[in-house]
Formats: structure tokens, sequence, C-alpha cells
């Protein structure tokens, strides 16, 4: 009987020993699963910010090139007023081709220096909008880095 006694409490140390150690290793687990919820959580939230960040650079920019075009349209049409007056002026046929070939090359070049100059305010304002996104996929990239 005392051999009985003796692996009863054999057994029973031992499961007392393994639910200690399931206990421990369940608080082990919940502990890093707490720590990555709120790594995630914290990184999510960036990457809102940062979302928001782009969309006011976005927004900004657009709202700068829109006072830019206003601007521009209102020159043109005060050139458009100036030509008008001009074009009235003329006196002959050939002061009237002259007068022409001048307008048409003044508003070409225009033309060309307004593309050139808006694309370049695009390309510009999209790196703006999109380096806080950039920012954010790095660091992404850097955790799944450090996780593999």
């Amino acid at each position: 009987m005392t051999k009985a006694k003796a692996k009863t409490t054999d057994y029973a140390a031992q499961v007392k020993e393994g639910f200690a150690d399931l206990q421990e290793r369940a608080k082990t687990a919940y502990d890093k699963g707490t720590e990555f919820a709120s790594e995630m959580g914290e990184f999510n939230k960036a990457n809102a910010e940062a979302v928001v960040e782009a969309g006011k650079i976005l927004a900004a920019g657009v709202q700068d090139m829109g006072k830019a075009y206003v601007a521009d349209v209102k020159e043109a049409v005060e050139v458009a007023t100036a030509d008008v007056k001009e074009v009235a002026a003329v006196k002959s046929p050939s002061e009237f081709v002259e007068l022409q070939g001048k307008i048409a090359r003044r508003n070409v070049d225009a033309t060309v220096a307004a593309v050139s100059k808006n694309t370049e305010a695009w390309v510009k304002l999209a790196n703006d909008a999109f380096a806080p996104l950039s920012s954010r996929a790095s660091v992404a990239m850097d955790k799944i880095r450090k996780a593999a």
C-alpha cells in the first residue's frame, strides 16, 4: 500500500508539475501575444498617420497648383485682350501676318513652358505625397526582415 501511495503521490506531483509548466507556457504565450498586439496597434496607427499626412500634402499641393492655374488663366486673358487690341490696330495685311506670327510663336513658347512647369509640379507633388507612405513601407520591410 505504501508503494501505491508513493506512485499516486508521484503521479500527482507529475500532474501538478505538468499543469504548472502548461500554465507558465500559456502565460508566456499570452504575454508575447499581448506584446505583438500592442506592436501591431502602434504600427497600424503609424500607417494611418502616414496616410493622413500624405493626404494633407496632396491636398495642399493641389490647392497651390489650383491657385497657380487661376493666375495663369488670368494672365492668359490679359495677354489675349492685349493681342485683340494689337490686331485691331493693324493697318496692313503684311503687318497682320507679322503680328500673327509673333503671337503664334509666343503662344507656342508659353504652352511648352506651362506644360513643362505643370509636369514638374505634378511629379514633385506625387513624390512629396508618397514620401510618408514610402517611409512606412520601409518600416514594414524592416519588420519582415527581422521576423524572418
